[in-house]
């Protein structure tokens, strides 16, 4: 069967999912032509990729694409880009082209890497099964995404950026805020004035004295290189980076786990086997739909279509990851598959630089959760299940579990 543009649904196609998987509109673009142009927020029609040879293509190529999105490209539209809490592009890893983003980037990659995160390891340990204990207490049923979902990350992210104890309750409160949609734009400015100013706080106190955390560190290995503005935009972005997306997959990877009891049991009780259904969950939830759009800045082929210097390109992380060019059965979840090399953290110059912690984040929360409570199931039908279908990262508004 033929697909046509015309038969895709315009509104925020980048935003479209059906339960786990991408929206069928789009998986039909993946089947059909591959490459369609669509709508955007911001004005421009864009060209949405969907096969994952091509997503993996468009985002190696730092040559003939650049970041598209320019606040002064913006047409009436949303103000703000979720992604700038920091008003302007400082240390905003996401929206920055080499060699900019290089340097950053190079300061930051040691912090990140899987040595250093094996030095956070049991404090992340530690703060599941808090967490876990807290749960049991409150006793079934409990919302797996309020009480163990949602807080972990932001915890994890606290410790990195070195919140102290004492402020981390508000912290988490702020960001807790701070991803609640329905809040008044007016109040979003607020928290986000807030936020500022308490990163603002945390980094000329640890420009006095750094300590060992992520903030302390940057100023102790690169104080002369990088503002305040800099040091604020990386903490902001590792906020927003590192938190939503980590719950989102805590909360949507329980529910993809309690939908196929076999692969639970292979996470709950096979060690060796967990970091491989890590991946397995990354590929088949994909949480995160896209990435910036990137501009052409020379005319390109893609499937059959030329992509003009000047438009710009967005692409389908989920439906790249099914892509049966990538592996056999791309529908089915299976998380003892061989690896492979799935977009679930984007790739190339901007593949996730918290991905390492991420990993760790979930191959410790899944079955410590799974094995304090053998009997985890929903609380409610799967027909009522919320799924969080308008956010920029998918997941799950609540999960009520018992036990």
């Amino acid at each position: 069967m033929a697909h046509h543009s015309s038969e895709v649904p315009t509104d925020a196609i980048d935003r479209q999912r059906t339960e786990f998987g991408p929206a069928p509109a789009v998986a039909g673009v993946r089947e059909g032509a591959g490459i369609v142009r669509v709508p955007t927020p911001f004005g421009p029609s864009a060209w949405l990729l969907t096969r994952h040879q091509d997503v993996r293509e468009l985002l190696a190529d730092t040559e003939s694409f650049v970041n598209g999105w320019r606040p002064q490209d913006l047409t009436d539209g949303p103000e703000r880009d979720p992604r700038q809490l920091s008003g302007d592009r400082s240390g905003n890893l996401l929206s920055l082209d080499p060699p900019e983003h290089n340097r950053l980037r190079r300061m930051l990659t040691r912090e990140f890497t899987v040595r250093r995160m094996r030095r956070l390891e049991p404090r992340v340990a530690e703060i599941v099964e808090q967490h876990l204990d807290a749960m049991a207490e409150h006793g079934p049923p409990a919302d797996l995404v309020a009480q163990y979902a949602l807080p972990i990350p932001s915890l994890v992210i606290c410790e990195l950026l070195g919140v102290p104890t004492a402020d981390q309750g508000e912290f988490q409160e702020r960001t807790r805020r701070q991803l609640d949609t329905t809040l008044p734009e007016q109040d979003k400015a607020e928290l986000g004035r807030e936020m500022l100013a308490y990163m603002t706080g945390l980094v000329e106190r640890a420009r006095r004295e750094p300590g060992e955390d992520l903030i302390g560190m940057l100023i102790r290995e690169h104080s002369d290189e990088l503002t305040d503005a800099e040091i604020i935009g990386i903490a902001n972005l590792l906020l927003v980076a590192g938190h939503e997306t980590t719950s989102n997959m805590l909360g949507l990877g329980t529910l993809a786990l309690l939908r196929h009891p076999d692969q639970l049991a292979i996470v709950r009780d096979e060690p060796e086997k967990v970091p491989g259904a890590v991946e397995e969950l990354m590929r088949w939830l994909s949480v995160v739909n896209s990435g910036s759009p990137r501009m052409a800045v020379r005319d390109v082929e893609f499937g059959g279509a030329t992509i003009r210097r000047g438009d710009l390109v967005t692409f389908d992380l989920p439906a790249a990851n099914r892509d049966p060019g990538l592996l056999d059965d791309p529908e089915r979840f299976d998380v003892t598959r061989p690896q492979s090399p799935h977009l679930g953290f984007g790739h190339g110059i901007h593949h996730c630089l918290g991905a390492p912690l991420a990993r760790m984040e979930m191959r410790i929360a899944f079955p410590a959760l799974l094995r304090r409570f053998p009997d985890l199931r929903s609380a409610v039908p799967f027909e009522e299940v919320a799924f969080a279908s308008t956010k920029a990262i998918y997941g799950l508004e609540e999960l009520p579990v018992t036990w």
